[in-house]
This record gives structure tokens, sequence and C-alpha cells, in this order.
């Protein structure tokens, strides 16, 4: 996401030195891509919230081992 959001940020830069160049063909082709990585940081960030990680912690064979007693 890190990255995205560098070039996002670039694209940004871009799409206005293409408006103050003129450059119409730019303009269009950078809001495109823009609005492409707007959506997928916004797909991410989305992601990022639902998915949480849930410490499920290291399960102890020692009873099922029969270990149990002989190490208390």
């Amino acid at each position: 996401m890190p990255r995205l959001e560098e070039i996002h940020a670039n694209l940004l830069d871009r799409l206005q030195e293409a408006k103050e160049q003129g450059w119409l063909g730019e303009v269009a082709a950078i809001e495109a891509s823009l609005a492409a990585a707007e959506q997928e940081l916004a797909a991410m960030r989305d992601l990022a919230t639902r998915h949480t990680t849930v410490h499920l912690g290291m399960p102890d064979f020692r009873s099922s081992a029969g270990r149990l007693d002989a190490e208390q």
C-alpha cells in the first residue's frame, strides 16, 4: 500500500504538470490512471479494516503425548 500511495502522489503531480502544459491527451490518461489508483487504494484500505490477525496461541501437545506428568 505505501508504494501505491507514492504512485498516487506522483500521479497528482504529473496531472498538475500536464494541465499547466496544456497536454490534454496526457491529462485524460493520467486522470484514468489516478482513478484506478484511488480505487485500488480504497479496496486495500477496506480489506485492511476487515481482516485482522487473530493470535491463536501455540497448542500444547504434552498432555496428548503423555509427557505432562513427567515434566511436573
